[in-house]
């Protein structure tokens, strides 16, 4: 990101503000599916977008971050509407330890 420092008034650490943003945000789906997929796509675009010095396409990027996190926020309050149950993956211990083995015991 220090590439694209001070361009177009897009400071790096506005940049990293917006990731955080979108980071923290894509924290807040309650479907484990959604959460991972929404974190994925944010790290994914910030690694392949890390290199761009060209100030108008910085700008393009910068755009569609935040249009992605106001979509984001949208999502997050109609997702908090449904409650769901939670998958095998999201719990810590699905079981009781038993045994020195550590399996878990159904």
């Amino acid at each position: 990101m220090s590439a694209v420092a001070t361009v177009r008034g897009q400071s790096p650490q506005q940049i990293r503000s917006l990731y955080r943003q979108l980071i923290r945000q894509s924290n807040q789906f309650t479907a484990y599916n959604f959460r991972e997929y929404a974190k994925r796509r944010t790290r994914d675009a910030f690694r392949a977008n890390m290199t761009e010095q060209e100030p108008r396409r910085v700008q393009e990027l910068v755009q569609q971050g935040l249009k992605d996190l106001q979509l984001l926020k949208r999502q997050t309050v109609i997702g908090q509407f449904y409650q769901i149950d939670r998958l095998v993956v999201e719990s810590a211990s699905s079981g009781k330890q038993s045994g020195s083995t550590g399996e878990a015991a159904r």
